[in-house]
């Protein structure tokens, strides 16, 4: 019963990207009925110049942003794991509070913040807000698994004459190296698909390919767009299945 119920589950969840995934190789542009095989609207993604701008835009911020994220949410759950200070709980409760947020409320906040300092709108203000809202994730990741740590390890590594970098790289990044590769494919995931916050902190001369999708998608559903919606879900099936190689190698 339970196997069956999980099965319906999945299966409610996969079906609309099967689909999307099927009328991508649809030879027809107008209808929902099959008309056959076919790679058109791929090869078409390939003549679209600011297509493929837009993809680049999203696949630098991406990258950037969660690298950031996972080196500057890395230090911060470790700051939280090894030292006590005054407001440590609190700090603690404001990291579930900002994944908990509204995406619209972070997103008119960030912006009313770059209008205070006067940062253009572009990629600067796309990495910066890309990186505010992968941080929190990345903390909850590292953070998890540092709470199944054992302290005394780092405390026989200290008894033994390890500095601290070196007990950091010896004996706690190996452990918590799985998560930290966890939170760059959760924080790249997230950064690469967001749209609510990209939305106001993005300008008018710099635009990446959801938002790029968000502007096809009202004047209707294309088939280029079923096309580029199935390369975005393999490369991040991709992704989570070099993370779960990973974590299974390091394992």
């Amino acid at each position: 019963m339970r196997k069956s119920y999980a099965s319906f589950i999945y299966f409610l969840l996969y079906l609309p990207i099967v689909v999307l995934i099927i009328y991508s190789f649809n030879s027809s542009k107008y209808s929902v009925e099959w008309k056959g095989f076919t790679l058109e609207w791929y090869e078409s993604l390939l003549e679209q110049d600011s297509l493929l701008e837009a993809a680049l835009n999203s696949v630098s911020v991406a990258f950037f942003s969660a690298t950031l994220a996972t080196i500057l949410g890395t230090l911060g759950a470790m700051a939280l794991f090894r030292y006590d200070f005054s407001g440590k709980k609190f700090i603690n409760s404001l990291v579930y509070i900002l994944i908990m947020s509204p995406e619209i409320v972070m997103g008119i906040s960030l912006l009313m913040i770059f209008i205070l300092v006067s940062l253009p709108l572009g990629f600067t203000s796309l990495l910066i807000a890309h990186i505010t809202f992968c941080l929190p994730f990345v903390i909850v990741t590292v953070m998890a698994r540092l709470n199944g740590f054992d302290k005394n390890i780092i405390e026989a590594a200290k008894d033994l004459g390890a500095d601290e970098f070196t007990t950091f790289k010896s004996v706690i990044l190996p452990n918590i190296l799985p998560a930290i590769i966890a939170g760059f494919l959760l924080s790249l995931t997230l950064s690469f698909d967001d749209v609510i916050i990209s939305f106001f902190v993005s300008g008018a001369d710099y635009e990446i390919l959801p938002l790029k999708i968000y502007s096809m998608v009202r004047l209707g559903v294309k088939p280029e767009i079923n096309a580029l919606c199935t390369i975005m879900f393999s490369f991040t099936l991709i992704m989570v299945l070099f993370a779960q190689f990973i974590i299974k190698e390091k394992n």
